[in-house]
């Protein structure tokens, strides 16, 4: 029924409207402004349109000069956090605690893409504070023209991309019966249809959908076997079809955990891939087998996937123990941090083809052959997605610094790589 809605989403806003439900931006949200059509090369959600760290994008540049590439502008004012850009029909979306007089609020804020002009910001909820850095975790979710955001201490909202109004709003570690998690709530929420998909972690559900235009329950996913609570990990989840089964997977606290798409029915779980301390990477789909991996000393897995449901280990090993950077696959190899030290990696047989610790530790992104990696310590590479050496083509330092590690993940949209390191985004042309 829910995926019916998607014809009658202008009805229901209206409703909305009529019945007073939307409410208004806040007074900060001042500038406002039209949408413009979306772009061949957005990059709408956490990893990319395809929640894979890649762009179909070509024609980049294959050399930087010392200094890197172009900067187009820099943006300031988007506060403590490490959420990332995301990107769509001229809009930059963010997320980052700000302060107001004495008065701190973690905010959701929308650039220009082409003049990084502020045209609004929206308190989403209480600051967020951990001693490993302040602020929200998570990258919104544009979809056509709403945008949802989850923020570190567990508050929901679908907001008008437009102009920041809120048509709904909830916190779902409430909602769920659950506990924050030690570094604060990260992941992303993908949308699937007409339904928000996400992991609450708590003992009135697991995984949860939602219907994307009210913010109702469609249906929880817990595993019948797991007692009590099932904490959220630091991933996000992912969608993927094996067979003629849909089905939506992501990295719990305890394992990798996947449910029916349909209904939310529990489907499968691996757990020696899991540590107790951070479960962070969201993992990688193709020909029906999983990639999952961790740090703190655990390693990666690769699981086949079958048409019934079940999920067999076809390897597991310590060759890339990835923390939270990411990981691709291209042609056939894995590119991604072995902890500190980036690696490639055979997907099939886990077979390790190269490592290489210049850039320094961080996270990565693909498009056109290449390899743009971010280390946490501010240094750009420009590396060939290449599995029989490590070649570097260029490299640079951001242009300024933070007094925290840079770990959101840099995103390519439209010929422009866009960097966020705390309180600064940088757009730099690439093409």
């Amino acid at each position: 029924m829910a995926k019916n809605l998607s014809c009658l989403s202008g009805t229901i806003l209206l409703v909305f409207a009529t019945l007073g439900l939307l409410q208004t931006p806040q007074p900060l949200a001042s500038q406002k402004g039209s949408l413009s059509a979306p772009q061949p090369f957005d990059w709408p959600q956490w990893r990319g349109p395809e929640r894979n760290g890649k762009s179909r994008e070509t024609g980049f540049l294959r050399s930087w000069p010392k200094d890197g590439p172009r900067l187009v502008w820099k943006a300031s004012g988007a506060g403590r956090g490490y959420s990332g850009p995301s990107i769509s029909r001229g809009r930059l979306l963010t997320m980052g605690n700000l302060r107001e007089g004495a008065d701190e609020k973690e905010y959701v804020l929308c650039y220009d893409v082409a003049t990084s002009r502020l045209l609004w910001r929206v308190v989403h909820g209480p600051a967020y504070h951990n001693s490993y850095g302040d602020g929200p975790r998570c990258t919104p979710t544009i979809d056509g023209e709403m945008v949802y955001a989850l923020g570190a201490n567990g508050d929901l909202a679908c907001l008008r991309l437009a102009d920041g109004g809120a048509v709904w709003r909830k916190n779902i570690l409430k909602e769920f019966d659950a506990s924050n998690i030690g570094w604060g709530i990260s992941e992303s929420p993908l949308v699937v249809g007409d339904w928000l998909i996400m992991t609450p972690g708590g003992n009135k559900g697991t995984m949860v959908a939602l219907n994307k235009y009210t913010g109702q329950v469609v249906w929880t996913s817990k595993d019948p076997q797991s007692k009590g609570r099932e904490p959220a990990g630091y991933a996000s989840p992912i969608l993927f079809r094996v067979g003629d089964l849909e089905q939506v997977a992501t990295f719990t606290s305890r394992g990798a955990y996947a449910c029916r798409l349909r209904d939310g029915q529990f489907l499968w779980r691996y757990d020696k891939v899991a540590n107790r301390t951070a479960n962070i990477a969201t993992p990688v789909v193709h020909e029906n087998c999983i990639l999952y991996s961790s740090d703190y000393g655990t390693g990666c897995a690769l699981l086949r996937l079958s048409p019934d449901g079940r999920a067999d280990e076809v390897y597991f090993n310590k060759n890339l123990k990835n923390h939270h950077g990411g990981y691709v696959l291209v042609d056939g190899y894995v590119y991604g941090y072995d902890s500190s030290v980036l690696t490639c990696l055979k997907w099939d047989t886990g077979e390790v083809m190269w490592k290489d610790r210049s850039v320094g530790k961080g996270s990565l992104v693909y498009a056109d052959g290449l390899l743009f990696v971010l280390s946490e310590n501010g240094v750009v590479g420009l590396v060939e997605a290449n599995p029989r050496a490590y070649r570097e083509l260029a490299r640079f330092k951001l242009p300024e610094r933070s007094d925290r590690p840079s770990w959101p993940h840099p995103v390519l949209a439209n010929g422009k790589l866009f960097i966020r390191d705390q309180d600064t985004i940088f757009c730099f042309a690439v093409k």
